[in-house]
């Protein structure tokens, strides 16, 4: 098969894609900033991975839907993980447990806002992981910020987890607060209710594999969810089996799906 892969670099776990699939008989090209022309030309492939959710990849990933070239994972959850917001509700409709959130004009929020409000985290409204995030524990932090419209959530003090899902086979790992995928994590040997939130989760969305981030309260014991990813690197993945080819067996699996149904 001719498979393209939508990615911000040629290296990490694309690269490692790249290498998997070619050694398994498919003539495989990655398609990044420097090569990559939405037009016609993109349509010779088979299927595409979609390993970045920057909105430009998103874009070639509708343009090659919409001329029924499969995508995978597919745009539309590609794009809920991408959108803060979106993201939020996807999450709450699955029943999961999140932080309470705040959005809106800074100067309307700065008046409504209540000293018991505080802490709170700051997130970009496009992007996930840690990237642009800040704490805000005074009102006079948020003269610090540029931005006009914010996305805020309640800042829950609690143990923080990084939690890897391909297919059914779960890695649990506690990690630093605010810490991104690449820090150094230590291994969680099983926790049935974080389990339980992956689960269904990855049902929810017929998720092939992914990431979510969760917090325990000191306080409370409860369990929330503060982030979701679509595609990690899988960079702290601490289990004996090999996340590459754990993940290019699903996605040749869902392709193969796909094209089933359409024959």
């Amino acid at each position: 098969m001719k498979i393209g892969i939508l990615s911000k670099r040629t290296r990490n776990f694309t690269g490692k894609i790249k290498l998997y699939l070619e050694k398994k008989g498919h003539a495989v090209n990655i398609y990044t900033a420097s090569n990559l022309c939405i037009n016609d030309a993109l349509l010779v492939n088979d299927f595409y991975i979609l390993k970045s959710k920057h909105l430009f990849y998103l874009y070639a990933g509708y343009f090659l839907e919409a001329n029924n070239i499969p995508v995978i994972p597919s745009t539309d959850i590609s794009y809920r993980h991408k959108n803060r917001i979106e993201s939020y509700f996807s999450i709450k409709n699955t029943n999961l447990l999140l932080p309470n959130v705040f959005m809106g004009a800074i100067d309307t929020l700065k008046g409504q806002l209540k000293t018991s409000d505080l802490p709170l985290i700051l997130k970009p409204l496009f992007g996930s992981g840690s990237k642009g995030v800040k704490i805000i524990n005074s009102f006079h932090d948020f003269n610090d910020i540029d931005e006009k419209n914010l996305y805020l959530e309640k800042f829950i003090e609690g143990t923080h987890y990084l939690v890897y899902f391909i297919g059914n086979e779960i890695c649990i790992c506690e990690k630093k607060p605010l810490a991104n995928e690449h820090d150094k994590v230590k291994l969680i040997h099983s926790d049935s209710e974080m389990e339980e939130y992956i689960m269904k989760w990855k049902n929810k969305y017929n998720l092939l594999f992914g990431h979510l981030d969760l917090i325990r309260d000191n306080n409370t014991d409860k369990l929330y969810v503060v982030d979701a990813g679509t595609f990690p690197e899988f960079s702290n993945w601490k289990h004996n089996t090999d996340p590459v080819s754990k993940v290019c067996n699903l996605i040749l699996d869902r392709y193969q799906q796909i094209k089933n149904k359409t024959e």
